[in-house]
C-alpha cells in the first residue's frame, strides 16, 4: 500500500514525482539488511554445538525453573523462527529449528522467549503497556490504511480522514516502539541467564549475543520503517493543508 494514491505530490509542487517516497525506500532497505543479518547470523551458530549438548527445550526447562517458574509449558510449534512466548496460555512455543537443536543458535532463541515468560512473571511493565496496546495497535493498524485512502480519493490529502488514518497508524508506530526495550530485555536477560547457570560459556555466550542482536535489528528496522513512513504522511498532510 505504501504510496498508493499518494505518488502525485499532493499540495508540494512536486508534480507526479514524490520525493516523500525516498522515506519509505530506506524504510524497505533497512527492514531487508536486518533480515539479512539475522537470517546470516541465526544460520552461522546453528552449525556451532553447544558443549552441553542441551537442546532448546531442555535449555528453556533449564532457564524456567531456575526462576521457580513452573506454570510455563515448553512446546514445540511449526514453522522456522516462529518462536514466541504466549501469555495468554504461558507456553513458550519453540519452532522445529530450536526445540530440538542443540546449536548455541538455538539455545540463544529459546532462552530469548524465557526472558519473556520472565517478564510476564514478574509483571515487567512495558511487557504490560505493550499488552495493553495489542487490540488497540491492531486496530490502528488496520484502519489507518482504508481511512488514509478513503480521505484521498473522496477528498484529497487534506481530508479530515487523512488526519484520522494518520491517528490511528500512530498507534501501531508507538507498539512498535514499546516492544524495543521489551526486546531488547529479554534478550539482556536470556544471555546473562546462559552464562550465570553454565548452560552456555565463553564463545557460545558471544555468539548467542550476535544472535539475538541480530534478532533485535529487524524490531528497531520495522520501528524506523514505520516511523519513516508516519513522517512521510505527515509531511504530505502538512503540504496540503498549507495549500489550503
Amino acid at each position: 500500500m505504501y504510496g498508493y494514491g499518494m505518488g502525485y505530490g499532493y499540495g508540494l509542487g512536486y508534480g507526479y514525482f514524490d520525493p516523500t517516497m525516498i522515506l519509505v525506500l530506506i524504510g524497505v532497505v533497512l527492514s531487508l539488511w536486518a533480515q539479512s543479518r539475522v537470517t546470516s547470523t541465526f544460520n552461522k551458530y546453528s552449525k556451532v554445538r553447544s558443549r552441553t549438548g542441551m537442546t532448546g527445550a531442555e535449555a528453556a526447562k533449564r532457564l524456567l525453573q531456575s526462576q521457580g517458574i513452573y506454570d510455563v509449558t515448553v512446546r514445540q510449534v511449526s514453522g522456522n523462527l516462529t518462536d514466541h512466548y504466549d501469555p495468554r496460555t504461558k507456553t513458550v512455543n519453540l519452532s522445529q529449528s530450536v526445540y530440538g537443536s542443540t546449536t548455541v543458535a538455538a539455545i540463544g532463541v529459546a532462552a530469548h522467549e524465557c526472558g519473556h515468560a520472565m517478564q510476564h512473571d514478574e509483571g515487567y511493565a512495558p511487557l504490560r503497556f505493550r499488552s495493553a496496546l495489542v487490540p488497540v495497535a491492531n486496530f490502528g493498524s488496520k484502519i489507518s490504511w482504508p481511512l488514509i485512502l478513503m480521505g484521498v480519493i473522496f477528498g484529497g490529502l487534506g481530508s479530515p480522514l487523512v488526519q484520522i488514518g494518520i491517528l490511528m497508524f500512530t498507534l501501531a508506530v508507538l507498539f512498535q516502539l514499546v516492544t524495543l526495550p521489551v526486546e531488547f530485555n529479554a534478550s539482556n536477560r536470556a544471555v546473562k541467564l546462559l552464562d550465570s547457570q553454565g548452560i552456555l560459556a565463553g564463545e557460545e555466550v558471544s555468539g548467542t549475543r550476535k544472535v539475538l542482536s541480530a534478532a533485535a535489528l529487524t524490531y528497531v528496522a520495522a520501528a524506523a520503517s514505520s516511523i519513516l513512513q508516519l513522517l512521510r504522511l505527515i509531511i504530505l498532510y502538512g503540504g496540503r493543508r498549507r495549500d489550503d
